[in-house]
């Protein structure tokens, strides 16, 4: 029993390790840009973070291992505008987000001329 909880303390602990060195890199110095200044604008660029992790560990046949993995991903979303005194947020239009939004809405009038048809068949 003292074996089994040695290599759940080593798997655990390998698996802290990924979410400590992720956790750190999707900190707020990645999400919130260096502010940048024009013409007395200053824009901070905003983005949104994403990160997940796995490990785990085992023993077969007397060999133990553990292996594990992580991403991160950072997508801009926006910017905070600081002019005059007065701040806001400007969001930016993701162009798939668009092509989603069509192309979900051409299933669902495929699928509604669909039934249509098949209610004036009856």
């Amino acid at each position: 029993m003292e074996n089994q909880d040695t290599q759940s303390s080593a798997s655990s602990s390998f698996v802290e390790r990924i979410a400590e060195k992720l956790g750190g890199a999707a900190n707020a110095a990645r999400i919130y840009g260096e502010p940048i200044e024009r013409n007395g604008i200053t824009v901070i660029p905003v983005s949104k973070a994403m990160y997940g992790f796995g490990g785990g560990g085992g023993k077969k046949a007397g060999e133990e291992g553990s292996g594990g993995a992580g991403g991160i991903a950072l997508t801009p979303i926006g910017y905070i505008e600081i002019s005059e005194g007065s701040t806001r947020f400007r969001s930016i239009r993701d162009p798939q987000t668009l092509i989603k939004i069509f192309a979900i809405s051409g299933v669902v009038v495929l699928l509604t001329a669909r039934s249509i048809t098949k209610i004036f068949r009856k």
